[in-house]
């Protein structure tokens, strides 16, 4: 069996032809969740929805990981390490995101965190040796802040305070997963990519159950819908297992920055599918910081100048 300890010296970072098909299959399966969030959170509280999710979620995976041959952590300490990864890179993001969402639309939130790589290239400049600042990522960096300004700032001045904070943990929310991406980076690096995937997922159920059980009294609600049980389905293997498979092997192969230019592609699976089965609408304003967002990823990548160089 391959087991789940170390894989050897640190392969150099690449963003190939394989990384960004794994970053596009990713943004369809993380973007779903979004869409499942929004069928789901009419009927169940966000701590529940967060908890539930994960049985589908670590089942697959484990299914997965256990069928390919991978070991699963057998120390305490490890439990411990991953437990505390799954806290901050799966429970409290995903909870910031379904309230926020239950105050935006799907396609919103999605937009909101893909502020991720924003904060990912300053962090990974400063807490990693080989993702460091260029020109290109800088002046990203100050497009994707009049983005990001363009889809808050009108609301921080006329906005309800209920929609500023929403906003303000739909931003909270990509912050943490890109602490997490670099967290992951340097102390679970030398885990396999699919153990990775399935232990911050089974360390969430932990931490989501225990909330859930505290907070919603779960027992008390109506037993879900089919539509509902579902959704959660997809929102589990879809959004959550596949997304995560995805995932952590482009940030092992391409590093914490490239790992989060998921989030450039991402919201169109939202929004498309919200606009499609929930009537959803974007105001002119919102497409416009979507399309700044956009430019300053594509400003960050770089590809696109350096073809244009090329002979």
């Amino acid at each position: 069996m391959q087991t789940g300890g170390a894989t050897g010296g640190a392969a150099p970072l690449r963003m190939g032809a394989v990384e960004w098909g794994l970053i596009a299959l990713q943004s369809m399966f993380w973007g779903s969740s979004y869409f499942f969030i929004a069928l789901v959170q009419a009927d169940l509280p966000a701590f529940t929805i967060a908890a539930l999710r994960t049985i589908p979620a670590s089942a697959a995976l484990l299914l997965i990981v256990l069928s390919l041959g991978y070991r699963l952590p057998a120390t305490l300490a490890e439990w411990r390490l991953f437990i505390l990864f799954a806290l901050f890179n799966t429970l409290i993001p995903f909870i910031l995101i379904v309230w926020g969402q239950s105050r935006a639309t799907g396609g919103m939130a999605a937009i909101l965190n893909a502020s991720a790589p924003l904060f990912g290239i300053f962090l990974a400049h400063m807490l990693t040796q080989d993702e460091k600042l260029s020109w290109n990522k800088l002046a990203g960096i100050l497009v994707g802040i009049t983005g990001v300004g363009i889809l808050v700032g009108y609301d921080f001045a006329v906005g309800t305070s209920a929609d500023i904070l929403a906003r303000l943990a739909l931003l909270a929310a990509p912050l943490l997963y890109v602490c997490a991406n670099i967290f992951a980076r340097t102390h679970l690096g030398h885990y396999p990519p699919f153990v990775v995937a399935a232990m911050q997922m089974v360390g969430s159920i932990f931490t989501a159950f225990p909330l859930a059980l505290a907070f919603d009294h779960p027992w008390t609600l109506p037993f879900p819908a089919i539509g509902t049980i579902g959704a959660l389905i997809g929102m589990g293997v879809l959004g959550s297992a596949l997304a995560a498979l995805c995932h952590f092997t482009v940030l092992q192969r391409a590093g914490a920055t490239n790992a989060t230019l998921v989030t450039l592609i991402m919201p169109l699976t939202p929004i498309l599918l919200g606009a499609v089965f929930l009537g959803e609408h974007l105001a002119p304003r919102e497409i416009a910081g979507a399309l700044v967002i956009a430019a300053a990823l594509i400003i960050i990548d770089g590809r696109l100048f350096r073809l244009r160089r090329a002979p």
